[in-house]
Parts: C-alpha cells; structure tokens; sequence
C-alpha cells in the first residue's frame, strides 16, 4: 500500500521531489466578518491567481478560504463557505490544467473540503487533526480520521488524495507532548493518509528542518511542508515531496498582501536552477 501512494502522488506531481503548489487564499466569503466581494469577483480574483501559477509554471494549486476569519470550528462551517468554495475551485481547474488542484476548508472542515473536492473534480485535500488531538484557535480539535475516510468512501471520492497535518501550525500541543511528530506521522499512516504535512509554529513560519527529515525517514508515504518555504530556503526542503508556498509569493512576503508574479517567477526560476542538483547535496544534514 504504501509503494502505491508514492505511484498515485507520482501520477499527478511530475517530480519525485520538490514540487511546488502554489496557495490561492480565497477573500473572505458571504457571511464571514471581512466579506466584502461578490461571488464571481472571488473567482476572477482566483483565476487571476491560478494564471499567474500556470504561467510560472507551478506543479499544483491549492485553494483555501483563508480570509474567512475568525475561522468556524469544523462542523460550524455553513453551506455558503463550501457552495462557494466549489464554484470557486471548479473555475481554476478549468484555468489550472496542468498540475492537481488541491483545497483545504478552514478550520478542520475536511469532510467539507472533500465534499468540495468531487463537486470541482480536485485530486487532493489538507487535512487538519486527523489523528491525535490538538488545541487550536478555534478551540479544541479531535482526531477525524474513521469518519472522514469512511465518508471519502461513502461519496465515491476515493481518487482524491488526504494530505494530513500533524504537530499542526497555530496549534497547542502540550496534551500530546509525550507523542513525538515521526509517531503521529506513523500513526497518520496506519490510519491512510495518503500523505504528511509538516509546518512551522505559524503561517510563514519555516518547519524545522529536523522535523521533515525524521518525518522522511520514518514513513513510507509522500511528505509535504506546509509554511515557510521561501526561494532562499527551498534548497533546504527539497527533499520533501511537496512543498507548499503562500506567503512567499505575496508582495512583502505576508499572506495577506496580493500575489507578486514577480516573486513567482523568481522563485521558480531558482527551483529550476536547482532541479538538476541531487537532492542529497542540498538538503541541511
């Protein structure tokens, strides 16, 4: 099984290593506080992000309902979010064609982001607390992994990946702090994730650098980092099998301002320049 999860990654991620899927946070959608665009000027601001990827030549996209704070808690998340959310994604696979188009539905809203994932014909989700438990922002987050891969079966969307945070950003984890990251990334596997995500302690924050190598070697199944890949540090992260950049991409750097296609170009620029280097001689040992 887990031979055949690095093949399915490998049949949408054309490198082994290092792929690069670009973030396309979504403005704020109807009903949360810092809503202020129609509908269709959330997907054309979105589809001008999936193009400028597409010209820059990025391995895959991700869509993620990132100016909806202060975030719901999981099951709190209402129809409007999720109803927006697959017009929205159905619209930049259509522009995004030449790479997976993933999403997330925040906070820990993973069988909506599923539910989302089959109505736009997406090949991936990011999942948060899917084993273990956490305190985040929104309070406290339980394991959700029976329910969600029973209802990835249930709906018949089980050719959509899950990649699962674990020692997630934004995160308490003092009620698991006698459970290291390689053990919950073993148990993530046992419960068929079809792959880790590794963060830093925030959004833009690197991840150690530690973390992902133990991660690496102590599963089987395709590594993500989640935060804080920057063109000065992807070197540092190539060895991982995805890597997912937000704030990096945005004018100055934060998450919050619009994406530079400046800084896209620049960056994959570099990410080719170091494509053809084995990935031994680049990674911090």
């Amino acid at each position: 099984m887990a031979t055949s999860m690095l093949e399915r990654f490998w049949c949408h991620f054309k490198h082994k290593t290092g792929n690069v899927i670009g973030m396309i946070h979504l403005r704020a959608t109807p009903g949360s506080p810092k809503s202020s665009h129609t509908v269709n000027e959330i997907i054309d601001i979105a589809c001008r992000e999936a193009q400028i990827y597409k010209e820059a030549e990025l391995d895959g996209v991700m869509v993620e309902n990132m100016h909806d704070i202060p975030y719901l808690h999981t099951s709190q998340v209402g129809p409007e979010v999720t109803s927006v959310m697959s017009v929205v994604c159905r619209e930049v696979k259509k522009i995004f064609t030449h790479g997976p188009v993933g999403v997330q539905v925040l906070a820990g809203a993973n069988k909506e982001a599923l539910a989302v994932a089959k109505a736009a014909g997406l090949q991936f989700i990011r999942a948060e607390g899917f084993v273990f438990s956490h305190v985040a922002d929104e309070g406290l987050m339980n394991a959700c992994a029976g329910d969600l891969m029973r209802y990835r079966r249930e709906i018949d969307a089980e050719d959509i990946m899950v990649f699962t945070d674990v020692k997630k950003k934004h995160s308490a984890h003092a009620i698991t702090a006698d459970v290291d990251i390689v053990n919950i990334s073993h148990a993530a596997e046992f419960f068929l994730s079809d792959g880790i995500v590794v963060t830093g302690s925030a959004t833009g924050q690197a991840a150690n650098v530690a973390d992902v190598k133990a991660v690496l070697g102590g599963v089987t199944i395709p590594v993500l980092v989640g935060s804080g890949v920057t063109s000065d540090n992807y070197h540092f992260y190539r060895q991982a099998h995805a890597l997912i950049v937000g704030s990096d991409f945005k004018f100055s750097g934060h998450w919050q301002e619009e994406i530079d296609p400046a800084r896209v170009k620049a960056f994959m620029e570099k990410v080719k320049q170091v494509r053809h280097i084995p990935v031994e001689s680049t990674m911090i040992m």
